[in-house]
């Protein structure tokens, strides 16, 4: 009998180390590391890698110009030898020795997105080149042609004659979570077909000077001549092109940044259209709303993208848009961040009616706007300033009046405002407010002169953020929170 009940105890106990044994298996297989070689082995040859030359002539760093000697002096032939000779170049006429030219060379990655040939790359890859060289998986070598490039988005479409070409499978970027898994293939400092894996941190990251992509964020290494690579999700489809990094060194520091896909391919049917992208322009210069400013404008959270100022001859100047507005939606789309908000008007047709919703003093608003085209850097022009003489106040400021010469020196748009001629600490310099901005809006109340200046300061009331739209002495406006004092 006890042999029997041991035998069962045995059996039991078999019985349950399989159980675990097989949900350990099972929990290993759900939170093990993912298998990337069957997609590296599917996707991989339509990576390329890409290297460029151009001519460059070096700088004439110096003239080479034969010393005076003493009349009869023994080195007179000598240096005359040196100097006269022609690939010395210099003799005596004053003019540098440049030399011949030289070539310097770039190396990236790209990714074959069709049949026909066509590569998408990042613009700086091949900014500037004379040739541009394309090396397959297969160890082709083969030269590209430029079909078009975009500075704005860091894009670049190129073509090569040839046939039987892998290609990549394309994903939709708009699907991606923060947490998946991601893989690159690229050529780090020129070792081809390296592969990195990581997961994506973030999506819609703005960078500065980019406020046309919003970046996908992830920890995958990349490295020089990574740039223009693929970004795969599990699925084997690209849904990014890795682009730039984050670092004080140089190198990879943990945090990467990749063009999404949906960005990207609209730009590809642009620039194979008419080899340029038009993007869609609302002419408005727009800053976050951080927690005490939403307090100021009485919101309940912080939301949107804050007005600071309104462009002339823009479409939001014919749309009736006001300094102060907050858009919290665009065409149906939330705006939470101001950085939302750029991506999206960017990619709208020209020329289409848009319903903008806004938080105007408090109350929503749907104002309807026809979206033009995005001008020319050089084109949209944000101002410098200067100042000249009188008054002082509550916040800490002494302000004078702006003459019209002032107005168009600074290229002010309002016909309001003081200039901020010093500051005496306070509420004003504990916002930011320094000497040679242009204080034009408190309170939500458009400044008309230093007298009426001085009425609204004195009637701020204490111990509440009060908003400040000031016209920065550097370039650009924004507005700023001050508080009176309790205590005053």
């Amino acid at each position: 009998m006890t042999n029997q009940i041991m035998k069962m105890k045995t059996f039991r106990n078999l019985y349950l180390t399989l159980i675990l044994f097989a949900f350990t298996q099972v929990a290993f297989a759900k939170t093990g590391l993912p298998d990337f070689t069957e997609l590296v082995e599917t996707y991989g040859p339509a990576v390329v890698n890409i290297s460029t030359t151009q001519k460059v002539k070096p700088k004439n760093s110096f003239k080479r110009r034969m010393p005076e000697m003493p009349e009869g002096s023994p080195f007179n032939d000598w240096f005359k030898h040196f100097f006269d000779d022609e690939k010395g170049g210099g003799g005596n006429d004053g003019e540098g020795f440049d030399g011949p030219e030289q070539k310097a060379q770039s190396l990236g990655s790209g990714f074959i997105i069709s049949n026909d040939g066509f590569i998408l790359t990042n613009n700086h890859v091949i900014e500037d080149a004379d040739k541009i060289i394309v090396r397959l998986s297969d160890r082709r070598e083969l030269d590209a042609e430029l079909i078009g490039r975009d500075s704005r988005s860091d894009l670049a479409l190129l073509r090569i004659k040839a046939e039987d070409l892998p290609v990549v499978k394309l994903g939709d970027s708009a699907k991606l979570k923060p947490g998946e898994w991601v893989l690159a293939i690229g050529s780090p400092f020129g070792f081809d077909y390296s592969v990195t894996a990581g997961i994506v941190s973030a999506k819609g990251r703005s960078l500065p000077r980019e406020n046309y992509v919003p970046f996908i964020q992830t920890d995958v290494a990349i490295n020089p001549g990574n740039s223009g690579g693929p970004l795969f999700n599990l699925d084997g489809e690209v849904i990014g092109i890795n682009s730039q990094i984050y670092s004080r060194t140089g190198g990879y520091m943990g945090v990467s940044f990749a063009i999404p896909i949906n960005v990207a391919m609209n730009v590809v049917e642009q620039l194979k259209d008419g080899g340029e992208v038009k993007r869609g322009w609302l002419g408005v210069l727009i800053q976050d709303v951080t927690r005490d400013l939403a307090e100021s404008f009485d919101m309940d959270k912080p939301q949107g993208a804050l007005v600071a100022r309104v462009l002339p001859d823009s479409p939001a100047e014919a749309a009736k848009f006001m300094v102060g507005d907050i858009v919290i939606s665009f065409n149906g789309q939330e705006i939470d961040h101001s950085s939302d908000l750029p991506p999206i008007v960017g990619i709208t047709p020209i020329d289409k009616k848009i319903p903008v919703e806004i938080i105007r003093n408090g109350k929503r608003k749907t104002l309807q706007v026809k979206i033009g085209e995005l001008p020319t850097q050089d084109e949209i022009k944000v101002s410098s300033r200067d100042p000249e003489s009188t008054s002082v106040n509550r916040i800490g400021v002494v302000v004078i009046n702006i003459t019209d010469e002032h107005r168009e020196k600074l290229e002010l748009s309002s016909q309001g405002g003081v200039v901020v001629k010093d500051i005496k600490g306070g509420p004003a310099a504990e916002a930011g407010i320094r000497a040679g901005d242009v204080i034009e809006i408190i309170n939500n109340i458009e400044i008309k002169d230093v007298d009426h200046f001085k009425g609204i300061v004195k009637d701020l009331p204490k111990g509440k953020p009060v908003p400040v739209l000031v016209h920065h002495r550097n370039g650009g406006s924004n507005f700023l929170v001050i508080r009176v004092p309790e205590d005053e």
